[in-house]
């Protein structure tokens, strides 16, 4: 973000407009879902189960379905470049590495697993581990336990470690009862809250 940007205020909007775009997708997604008899748990798995049935019922289903498929397509790697951003960054700093090579390694080793998620669908169907196929696993991982402890952490690193004064610096929000407000919420509500939910992701509450 440019250096005058809110984080407050970007922070809200994004929330807010990917809550929105969520509740969205649901409402298109779900009634395919109940009216084929489709597991509704299934996850993000559901988009290329449910909107390929949902194209092939519409007129122009095909090119619309083609046209939505490449556009998840640039929106996964627009999604792929900033989270692959972290690994380079720290080969860069941390191993002296150039970015050219760094992005490289990152870029292959990322392909790679997602080559191993798609042939889950087919070829690696019968190979399971935990009783979960490779994408099934990899969803598992990510949004049961790797979201979860990454929140738990950020909440602890901005409350306990980065401390009051330099959170407020960067928040930019003034002392006032709004950041008294977020800031006691992230050092205390918010870690219990993610362990809580973590804890049931997992199965043991």
């Amino acid at each position: 973000m440019p250096h005058e940007a809110s984080i407050a205020k970007t922070s809200i909007i994004v929330a807010v407009a990917d809550t929105v775009v969520a509740l969205l997708a649901g409402m298109a997604i779900f009634p395919i879902v109940f009216a084929h008899g489709l597991e509704p748990g299934a996850g993000p798995g559901l988009v290329f189960v449910t909107l390929p049935i949902a194209f092939g019922q519409m007129d122009g289903g095909m090119i619309l379905g083609t046209i939505f498929f490449i556009l998840l397509t640039f929106a996964a790697w627009s999604s792929a470049i900033s989270l692959i951003e972290p690994a380079v960054a720290w080969l860069v700093e941390n191993r002296g590495w150039d970015r050219l090579k760094a992005s490289i390694l990152a870029g292959l080793i990322t392909w790679v697993v997602g080559i191993g998620t798609v042939l889950s669908f087919n070829e690696w169907s019968d190979i399971k581990l935990f009783d979960k196929t490779f994408f099934d696993l990899l969803d598992y991982l990510t949004a049961n336990i790797m979201l979860p402890l990454g929140g738990l952490f950020i909440a602890v690193f901005v409350a306990w470690i980065m401390g009051r004064n330099s959170s407020l610096d960067e928040l930019e929000m003034g002392d006032h009862a709004g950041f008294k407000a977020w800031y006691f919420l992230v050092r205390f509500i918010t870690p219990l809250a993610v362990i809580i939910v973590f804890l049931k992701a997992i199965g043991v509450i």
